[in-house]
């Protein structure tokens, strides 16, 4: 799908590469740690996004795609047969369903603990996150991650390929390469994590190198078609300072410009600045963008800043907490029906269907058919 001058709704179709969406709202990529002590998910993640089938396209939680990568306890894993097989049952229901399903691909570089992985984190520079990071065992400190060798990096590079091949067997039509929100991705891009005086560190046109060989080999290895990169430029989370954001980002998009990619992902976009119009401006192909909305879900859950991103050249919008607490949001949203809200208590960590799969439809609220938790 090519950028027009033409201003789409949100509830009107189109094409992400070969794949049809019935709407352009994207439910965006949510951590949840519902998946087993073994990365695998279940029966339960499987309803949980089942209920969101009406999504244009569901962007699946950060999945890692190896031991390494693995951030907090119950996040999924795409690195074995057992979490291949338990994927593959999400993503059966979530076509018996009607929907669509993108994975996102997540290493965590030094965003994790061995308590969670047993093993060390790998990242590009031996900088420990100064946060604690969660734990079976409660909040630890972050320990100092190793220091990734060029074979490790090809290593890497490699693992995600063979990721995304998995994913495609897992039954997802494409996968989103997850270059953002502070891990490994982010922290090759950013000054004060990667501090390698090799060609992988330095100068930005060094240190987007990374990024720019795992999406090509992602590419590669299932079609750039089905191929996306999400970005979060100048987002600090995670102790990430980039310090050239728009040189880095300038060397990354041009770097990835003539692939032919099935859309980059911008997160926190906001029409009213200026990069989100030079983005729009040089990337090439479809946009999407994940708005801006602050620490709490608006009452009409995005959509106004949705509408306001497709009238500055977006071409889908993602929405992460307002699918969270709305198992129906296209409907919601189309209809100006009220949302639920999100119950903070139950988001991560916490297991279990409350907070989770029990979110009711309007329908459900309604009483007209039963509510059910999974």
């Amino acid at each position: 799908m090519k950028h027009t001058a033409v201003n789409p709704s949100l509830f009107t179709p189109t094409l992400l590469g070969p794949t049809h969406l019935p709407n352009r709202l994207v439910m965006a990529p949510l951590t949840r740690n519902r998946a087993d002590a073994d990365g695998v998910p279940g029966e339960l993640m499987a309803t949980y996004y089942a209920q969101r089938a009406s999504a244009g396209l569901i962007i699946a939680e950060g999945t890692t795609p190896n031991a390494t990568g693995q951030t907090y306890p119950h996040i999924p894993g795409i690195h074995n047969a057992a979490q291949i097989a338990g994927w593959r049952q999400v993503t059966d229901a979530v076509r018996a369903a009607g929907g669509t399903m993108f994975l996102q691909l997540q290493h965590g570089g030094r965003v994790g603990h061995p308590d969670n992985s047993g093993l060390v984190q790998h990242a590009p520079s031996a900088i420990a996150l100064p946060e604690t990071v969660h734990t079976p065992a409660g909040r630890r400190p972050a320990v100092v991650p190793h220091a990734m060798t060029v074979d490790d990096i090809h290593a890497t590079v490699a693992d995600f390929a063979q990721a995304a091949r998995n994913a495609v067997a897992a039954g997802f039509a494409g996968v989103e390469v997850h270059g953002a929100n502070g891990m490994l991705l982010h922290q090759f891009l950013s000054e004060n994590t990667n501090r390698r005086d090799d060609a992988y560190g330095g100068p930005a046109a060094h240190r987007v190198r990374f990024a720019v060989e795992v999406t090509r080999a992602v590419a590669d290895a299932i079609g750039p078609e089905r191929t996306g990169l999400r970005i979060s430029p100048a987002n600090t989370v995670n102790g990430i300072e980039e310090g050239d954001t728009e040189r880095i980002y300038a060397e990354l998009v041009g770097a990835l410009s003539d692939l032919g990619l099935a859309y980059l992902h911008l997160e926190l976009a906001d029409p009213r600045q200026p990069f989100f119009t030079r983005l729009r401006e040089t990337w090439p192909g479809t946009l999407m963008a994940n708005p801006d909305l602050g620490p709490t879900v608006p009452a009409d859950g995005g959509r106004a800043a949705g509408e306001r991103l497709l009238a500055a050249g977006a071409d889908v919008i993602a929405l992460g907490r307002a699918f969270l607490a709305n198992p129906d949001l296209v409907e919601r949203l189309r209809t100006g029906a009220p949302l639920n809200e999100v119950r903070e208590k139950y988001t991560m960590y916490v297991g279990g269907p409350t907070g989770y799969t029990d979110y009711p439809t309007l329908r459900e609220a309604n009483g007209l058919v039963a509510v059910r938790a999974g």
